[in-house]
């Protein structure tokens, strides 16, 4: 049993980035910057008359489960590591930073343990 809070809930020998999952435990702090993450996301796609990309709406909707960690497929692993590391590059403010540079660290350890 893994105890640093990710690891694989699927342990199929070569599972596809829809099955596959990866379980990120989150603090407080950690959790409100993924919400800001995504809910922008999904407020960029609305405000330019687009579909919000499905990932993002089920990655938020496993964030507020109401627990302490959030279970994100393979895909959504990968795309929220891509929208935060964008977001954290684009000016965010000091304390996003350093919660979504160690969000950002464990689900990339996450997507790396996979491969």
């Amino acid at each position: 049993m893994r105890t640093d809070g990710i690891g694989p809930c699927d342990e199929m020998s070569s599972p596809s980035s829809e099955t596959e999952t990866h379980e990120v435990t989150l603090s407080r702090d950690e959790q409100w910057t993924v919400h800001h993450v995504l809910a922008t996301r999904i407020d960029d796609a609305i405000d330019a008359n687009e579909t919000p990309p499905e990932w993002a709406i089920e990655a938020f909707e496993a964030l507020e489960s109401g627990d302490e960690s959030g279970t994100f497929t393979g895909r959504q692993a990968t795309e929220l590591a891509a929208a935060l590391s964008d977001y954290l590059a684009d000016n965010a403010p000091d304390a996003d930073v350093a919660h979504g540079t160690d969000v950002l660290d464990r689900l990339e350890s996450a997507l790396e343990s996979r491969a």
